[in-house]
């Protein structure tokens, strides 16, 4: 079966999918982009990732509008694509759109749309038992909270990672975490969640939050404030947290073990109530 993809208002085979060269995504990555996963067919968090989108795209001022075809382009890329009844993601992309190669925003520009459906299942293994992950120098641009498509120290980090067979690299910048190479970052310390606070330095993450729901929820305490590298090695337990980390347990860090090697109890309750509400979405009509 010949993949089918979104562009620019049309339902295609993906290998007659064309972008220019003067797309200022690919001469500028300018552009943002959104991860969508959907659970039996069934988006999780649709308004929220919507939500993050518009933001992004008024952060860094692309014209566009366009949003309630968006959900209906989605399902039929999941349909087209042999997907409705599995585990799956869209990935959408959006740049400023193509034209001569200048620096400055060009005049009378479209954006360039792309969407893409992708199989998208659970790691159970890593979910179940956890997962090593390393610490980097944080070296990406100051506006982290935008969901931009320049990714580049996030790839190179991702890279340095899995040579090191982890599944993730810790951001450090000025001696602090701030978050994952894909994922937010989240720690416990005496039963209390520790993460890095809402600013330009940390992505806005859609499981962030509604981890924090649980947390409150369950009334377990969440601070937000910047957890040092230095006290990495004596923290309880750890967590990467996103749309396809969902509540992953991190049992050792760079040298470290976390606890006693296993995943800890507020991670395992966070994760299983997670899946909880997973489950209820699968249960929906």
């Amino acid at each position: 079966m010949n993949e089918v993809v979104y562009l620019n208002g049309s339902l295609i085979a993906k290998n007659e999918a064309f972008i220019s060269p003067e797309d200022r995504g690919f001469n500028f990555a300018d552009g943002i982009y959104e991860v969508i996963k959907y659970y039996g067919g069934k988006p999780f968090r649709y308004s929220d990732h919507m939500e993050r989108l518009k933001r992004s795209l008024h952060e860094i001022r692309i014209d566009f509008q366009d949003f309630d075809p968006l959900e209906a382009v989605f399902q039929a890329l999941l349909d087209q694509n042999e997907l409705t009844d599995r585990d799956a993601g869209i990935y959408l992309q959006i740049t400023r759109g193509s034209n001569t190669r200048i620096h400055q925003f060009p005049g009378n520009i479209k954006p360039t749309v792309y969407a893409t459906a992708f199989p998208f299942a659970s790691k159970t293994d890593q979910l179940q038992n956890g997962v090593k992950v390393i610490t980097t120098e944080d070296i990406r641009w100051l506006r982290c909270d935008i969901k931009s498509v320049s990714l580049l120290p996030n790839v190179l980090a991702a890279q340095k990672a899995s040579e090191q067979d982890a599944a993730e690299a810790i951001f450090i910048r000025n001696g602090m975490v701030t978050e994952g190479s894909h994922s937010s970052f989240m720690a416990v310390k005496n039963s209390v969640v520790y993460t890095h606070p809402d600013s330009n330095l940390i992505l806005p993450g859609i499981t962030r939050k509604v981890v924090f729901e649980i947390c409150q929820t369950h009334h377990i305490r969440v601070i937000e404030e910047g957890i040092p590298a230095s006290e990495l090695a004596h923290l309880d337990e750890m967590m990467i947290v996103g749309t396809g980390s969902e509540v992953t347990p991190v049992v050792k860090i760079d040298e470290f073990t976390i606890g006693d090697g296993t995943p800890g109890p507020i991670t395992r309750f966070i994760r299983d109530k997670f899946f909880e509400q997973i489950q209820m979405l699968r249960k929906e009509k």
